[in-house]
């Protein structure tokens, strides 16, 4: 396939731009996540235990800006603000079941391998 040029930046596949929007180690645990419900910025926060703030803010306004999720400030005291995935968003949904499922037999055909070895050591 020949590259393309979409939104400023190329691409040389339609692989690389899906990785472009939603790969990386925080985004499909966060659309995950926003498919169940919304979400609030501290309660992403605490779910996503290891993300930093500097990060998840990063990925979530990476995000918005591909039209994945919304941003919904409320403007009350306390100010919060509420994240929501789009119909957009969701078209990426099957993608990610099909790597959580891909990943878990990964995961197990690994660990089965190493078998052999653990019992050859005794």
């Amino acid at each position: 396939m020949p590259e393309f040029l979409f939104e400023g930046h190329t691409f040389q596949s339609p692989v690389e731009l899906a990785l472009h929007a939603i790969g990386g180690k925080w985004k499909m645990p966060i659309l995950w996540r926003l498919n169940q419900r919304d979400w609030r910025y501290n309660e992403l926060h605490r779910d996503l235990k290891r993300v930093s703030h500097k990060m998840l803010t990063q990925q979530l306004r990476e995000l918005e800006d591909a039209g994945l999720l919304t941003r919904t400030v409320h403007p009350v005291v306390p100010p919060h603000v509420d994240y929501a995935i789009t119909a957009l968003g969701r078209t990426a949904l099957p993608a990610i079941e099909a790597l959580r499922s891909w990943g878990a037999s990964y995961r197990a055909a690994r660990e089965a391998a190493r078998q052999p070895d653990i019992q050859s050591a005794r």
